[in-house]
C-alpha cells in the first residue's frame, strides 16, 4: 500500500492595509466576529482534518506579536506555525519553504492568500487531489468584464476574454516541484506560485475555481465577504 504523504498549507499574509486604506492590516480585520486570517486558517484546518498536515503562516516580523495577542483574545487554538515573511510574496513563500523539515515525506504543498477566507472545502479538496495526480493545480474563473491590453504608446487593443482566466488560490504543487522552483533565482516576471513553477519547466494544470473565493483587497470586498459568510 502506498504511503500517504504529508500535506503542507502555506498561508501568506503580508498585507499592511495600505491599499485597503486602513490602519489595521487587512488580514487582521474582523469578518464574522474574528480576524480574516483566522478564517483562512480554519478553512484549511477543516479541509485537512484527519490527514497528516501542517499549516504554516507567514507574517511580517512586526506583526507577529500582534497576531499572538489576537490569538489569545479570540481563543484561537488551531494548530499553526508562524514564519517571518519577506519584502515580497516570493520571499515570504521561500522563507516558509526553507523552514520545512523532512520534505522527503511531504507530498503536496498548497499556497494560499491569507485574505481569501471563503475558499470552500470542496475547492481545497479539488485542488489538492489534482496536484497529487498531475503535479500542480491552480483554481481559475472566467472573466465577466471586457478586457483590453495597453500598448507602450498609450493605445489599447481588445482581447478575447473567452481565452482568459482570473487565477485564484490555493495553488498546490508536488512538493519536489515547488521546492525546486523556489531554489532558483527570483525573476521580476513572477506573479504567483504558478509562474514560479512554470519558469522551472513544470506544467501548470487549471481547475475550476469559485466566484465566492474573493481576495479581500478593498473595503467593498470585506462588505461582500460579510454577506457571503452570512448566507453560507
Amino acid at each position: 500500500m502506498a504511503k500517504i504523504m504529508k500535506t503542507i498549507a502555506l498561508i501568506v499574509a503580508g498585507g499592511t492595509g495600505t491599499r485597503f486604506g486602513s490602519a489595521v492590516p487587512k488580514q487582521f480585520l474582523i469578518l464574522g466576529g474574528k480576524p480574516v486570517l483566522m478564517r483562512s486558517i480554519e478553512t484549511f484546518a477543516n479541509a485537512l482534518h484527519g490527514s497528516d498536515h501542517e499549516i504554516v503562516v507567514t507574517l511580517p516580523q512586526q506583526q507577529i506579536r500582534r497576531w499572538n495577542v489576537l490569538c489569545i483574545e479570540h481563543e484561537f487554538n488551531v494548530a499553526h506555525r508562524v514564519v517571518p515573511g519577506g519584502d515580497t510574496r516570493w520571499q515570504s513563500v521561500k522563507n516558509a519553504l526553507d523552514t520545512l523539515d523532512d520534505t522527503n515525506h511531504v507530498g503536496v504543498i498548497a499556497v494560499h492568500d491569507g485574505v481569501r477566507p471563503l475558499a470552500s472545502r470542496q475547492l481545497i479538496a479539488r485542488v489538492l487531489q489534482t496536484a497529487r495526480e498531475r503535479g500542480s493545480a491552480i483554481p481559475v474563473v472566467s472573466l465577466n468584464d471586457s478586457v483590453r491590453q495597453i500598448g507602450y504608446n498609450g493605445t489599447s487593443v481588445a482581447l478575447d476574454r473567452s481565452l482568459l482566466r482570473a487565477v485564484q488560490t490555493p495553488q498546490a504543487f508536488d512538493a519536489r516541484w515547488l521546492l525546486d522552483a523556489y531554489s532558483r533565482p527570483y525573476q521580476s516576471s513572477f506573479t504567483d506560485d504558478a509562474s514560479v513553477v512554470e519558469a522551472a519547466g513544470h506544467t501548470v494544470t487549471m481547475v475550476v475555481g469559485e466566484p465566492n473565493n474573493l481576495k479581500i483587497t478593498r473595503p467593498a470586498d470585506l462588505d461582500l465577504a460579510q454577506i457571503l459568510l452570512h448566507n453560507a
